[in-house]
C-alpha cells in the first residue's frame, strides 16, 4: 500500500487550477491556499495587496500508484503558460506567479530538470517558472475552496481539459 504524497503549485487563479487538478486520474484531494510570502495568516485580500509575497497555490494529495510526480508537472506545464512572469491571462501580479513550491530534493530537482529540459529545447520564450522551498502553506478562505465547481465560473485562463 502506497503513502500518499503531495505537490504544490501556482499557475495563475487558483480557482481554474483547483477545477483543472480535481479532474486529474490519481488526484485524491485538493485545497487553495498561499505560500511563499512574509506574512503570517494571509488573507485574499492581503496577497492581492503584493506586499505579502505569497502566491495563489493549489496544495495537491495524489496517489503514487497512479499518478507520478513527473505526470503531475507536465499537467502543471500544459495547464498554463509558463513563459509569462507574474501573470496568467487577465490576472497580473507576482500572486500570479508560475512557481512549483518542492516539499523535498526529489521534487526539486525534477521540477529543475524538466524547467531545463524545456528551456532547452524552446526557441521562444523560457519558462518564467520558478522553483521554490515550500514554507508555511495558508488555506484560503472557504469561498475560495472549489469556487469553480460550486458556481460554473472562475476558470479564468485555463484553456485544456486533463488528459
Amino acid at each position: 500500500m502506497s503513502k500518499n504524497q503531495t505537490a504544490i503549485f501556482a499557475a495563475g487563479c487558483f480557482w481554474g487550477v483547483q477545477f483543472y487538478f480535481d479532474e486529474v486520474p490519481g488526484v485524491l484531494e485538493t485545497e487553495v491556499g498561499y505560500i511563499g510570502g512574509h506574512t503570517e495568516h494571509p488573507t485574499y485580500w492581503d496577497v492581492a495587496s503584493h506586499k505579502t509575497g505569497h502566491a495563489e497555490v493549489t496544495k495537491i494529495i495524489y496517489d503514487p500508484e497512479k499518478i507520478s510526480y513527473e505526470s503531475l508537472l507536465k499537467q502543471f506545464f500544459r495547464m498554463h503558460d509558463p513563459t509569462q512572469l507574474n501573470r496568467q491571462g487577465p490576472d497580473v501580479g507576482d500572486e500570479y506567479r508560475s512557481a512549483i513550491f518542492y516539499l523535498d530534493d526529489v521534487q526539486r530537482k525534477a521540477a529543475q530538470d524538466m524547467i531545463d529540459m524545456h528551456n532547452q529545447y524552446k526557441k521562444d520564450g523560457k519558462f518564467a517558472t520558478t522553483v521554490e522551498k515550500a514554507t508555511t502553506f495558508w488555506p484560503a478562505e472557504a469561498e475560495h475552496q472549489k469556487f469553480s465547481a460550486r458556481t460554473g465560473i472562475g476558470m479564468c485562463h485555463i484553456p485544456y481539459a486533463p488528459v
